[in-house]
């Protein structure tokens, strides 16, 4: 048999499997990808940006020794209530052996609970999130646990997310607890909706309102960041994040990260910030701006389609068009009161000019009809429909007068005497007219007459009653303000100079201009005359007719009249007429007590 030689060792390394490539070397572990909030989340009361006057009453507490049992914290989305309440927490277990043992708000350097109380998995400070804990069972779970005594740690502390999300028994439950907990045991709470906090709830904590952080602080906080990423930005690109933040501290670093990610190799842009949210150039939106104002609905919707086409969203632009407007009101009633580093120079020169150049009128309604345009396009299947018919409403509203401004008019216009009584139902009449009645009817102020050239003085007329300006119309031959005084007008009180009245329904207010007119022209003397509402009096008309229907049925009851009006059925009086106002013809020599009478009774037989 022969012997099977044995293999040769060799110190070389093994041959390579034939397999055509060749198996890559396995890469070394990395940690994972922590996005900017999380990461640049403050751990010290030294990292809030914003917040001082917390920080403060925080610190002075503590120095003291008041530190309250429960504490609650409200604000806006991403301010850092919830980090606010670690930190909290950290510091009422702060220890640093051989140099600090107590509560303090001063931790220079991690201690022996700190790491594990960051990182949120500390057995002693237990939190809670109260959008999936929110019945009764899950505070009673916490009450039953309240009465042991802390594991390893200083205090027990108890953090309780979005606390406004307990139903009523669960805060119930809670209040006995909340109110008189045992000494190891602090609650801290977030909300960002205080008020629907039960009141019972939040007299038994300290409340700390976490403000919005302004922009400036905002673009500073993101330039730091962006320097400690080694992240390349444009100088106007920070300013716009922390205009779209609106002051949460999360949203912008949420947007910083999305930018930093659009841009890749080009850093953070502001043309591709404003890509990638949809926003317009801020010098598109004042050019449209500027277009609609100046009544160019054509021009407007041109520019209008060209940033749909680019991708910009329409309900952005409108509310766009809204914030610039504001900021033109402001820059209009306070132009050095504003002191906003997110606003550019050439934002500014343009808002000054519109500043100038519009009246307040036309920028609150602007505001009025762009705010009413953004809901528009968010309940329509068509936004961009939407957003052009509230710019086509804006430009034609652009020049519209105010209210005022049209009285004002009108009282200028010249009068051509005042307007017949309508006919027909009030269903017929104009709309238009009928507002304008109603406007001129709710504001008591007097209409001025237009003072006259005085090239000859007007004979003096006493005028004593409102009876008294008919007749002088009737003698100057007035009749359409005669007729108008009498059918129209309501009189509410007459004194020298001045009268007041009201309108009936269909009534031209013109009447109380013309009136003023003539009477200074008859009587060389100014008279204020006022339309003022609501008046139930009656008309000269309706007086003289309630008059006359009483002599009528005093005459009716007369024996001799009803004797007449039964021998001859079907008559009617028609007029009854003094013996004094016309001479009476010479009475038949009949004898009967009916001629007798029949010089003062008209009667009209219908046959």
């Amino acid at each position: 048999m022969n012997d099977i030689p044995a293999p040769e060792r060799k110190d070389s390394p093994a041959p390579e499997p034939s397999l055509g490539f060749a198996f890559p070397e396995s890469p070394p572990k990395t940690a994972p990808y922590r996005v900017l909030a999380r990461k640049y989340r403050p751990t010290r009361f030294e990292d809030l940006i914003g917040q001082e006057p917390m920080v403060r009453t925080l610190a002075n507490s503590f120095a003291s020794g008041r530190i309250h049992q429960a504490y609650i914290l409200t604000g806006v989305r991403g301010i850092g209530k919830t980090t606010t309440a670690r930190i909290l927490a950290r510091a009422f277990n702060y220890s640093l052996p051989g140099k600090i043992d107590k509560p303090s708000v001063e931790m220079p350097e991690l201690g022996v609970h700190c790491q594990a109380i960051i990182e949120s998995r500390h057995v002693d400070v237990i939190e809670m999130d109260a959008a999936s804990h929110t019945g009764i069972d899950d505070v009673r779970e916490i009450i039953e646990n309240a009465r042991y005594r802390p594991v390893s740690a200083r205090t027990k502390v108890y953090i309780i997310d979005e606390v406004h999300m307990l139903s009523k028994q669960a805060f119930n439950g809670l209040l006995k607890t909340l109110e008189e907990p045992p000494e190891h045991v602090k609650f801290l709470f977030a909300t960002t909706e205080i008020e629907k906090v039960p009141i019972t709830v939040r007299s038994r904590c300290l409340r700390f309102d976490l403000k919005r952080i302004e922009a400036g602080l905002m673009t500073r906080h993101l330039t730091g960041i962006c320097q400690a990423e080694g992240v390349a930005f444009e100088a106007d690109a920070l300013p716009l994040i922390a205009r779209v933040a609106e002051g949460s501290v999360r949203d912008a670093l949420s947007l910083l990260d999305q930018a930093i990610a659009h841009g890749a190799e080009g850093g953070v842009q502001v043309a591709g910030i404003r890509a990638m949210l949809g926003l317009s150039d801020r010098g598109h939106i004042i050019d449209l701006f500027e277009l609609a104002m100046k009544g160019d609905p054509a021009a407007s919707l041109a520019l209008m389609e060209r940033l749909y086409q680019a991708g910009a969203d329409p309900a952005q632009v409108l509310i766009e068009l809204a914030e610039f407007s504001h900021f033109v009101t402001r820059l209009k009633l306070a132009p050095n009161g504003i002191d906003d580093p997110t606003i550019g120079e050439d934002e500014r020169r343009r808002g000054a000019e519109f500043a100038q150049k519009l009246g307040l009128g036309p920028l609150t309604r602007a505001w009025q009809i762009l705010l009413k345009g953004v809901q528009d396009v968010k309940d329509s299947p068509r936004p961009l429909a939407s957003a052009e018919m509230a710019l086509i409403r804006l430009g034609y509203a652009a020049d519209l007068p105010s209210p005022e401004d049209a009285l004002r008019k009108l009282a200028e216009t010249p009068e051509a005497g005042p307007r017949p009584a309508p006919q027909g139902p009030p269903s017929t009449r104009a709309s238009g007219v009928s507002a304008l009645r109603a406007i001129a009817q709710t504001a008591p102020a007097p209409i001025a007459p237009p003072i006259a050239a005085p090239a000859a003085a007007a004979p003096s007329v006493r005028l004593a009653r409102f009876e008294d300006v008919v007749a002088l119309a009737r003698s100057k031959r007035d009749i359409q303000l005669q007729a108008a005084l009498e059918n129209d007008v309501r009189p509410v009180r007459f004194e020298a100079g001045r009268i007041e009245f009201s309108l009936i329904a269909g009534a031209s207010p013109q009447i109380a201009q013309t009136l003023s007119r003539r009477l200074q022209e008859w009587t060389g003397e100014r008279w204020m005359v006022t339309l003022v509402a609501g008046s139930t009096a009656p008309t000269l008309r309706e007086n003289a007719s309630a008059k006359e229907a009483e002599r009528l049925s005093g005459v009716a009851a007369n024996p001799v009249v009803r004797k007449i009006m039964t021998r001859f059925p079907g008559a009617q009086i028609v007029e009854v007429r003094s013996p004094d106002a016309a001479p009476a013809p010479e009475p038949a020599a009949t004898g009967d007590d009916e001629v007798a009478y029949a010089d003062a009774v008209i009667v009209e037989d219908d046959v």
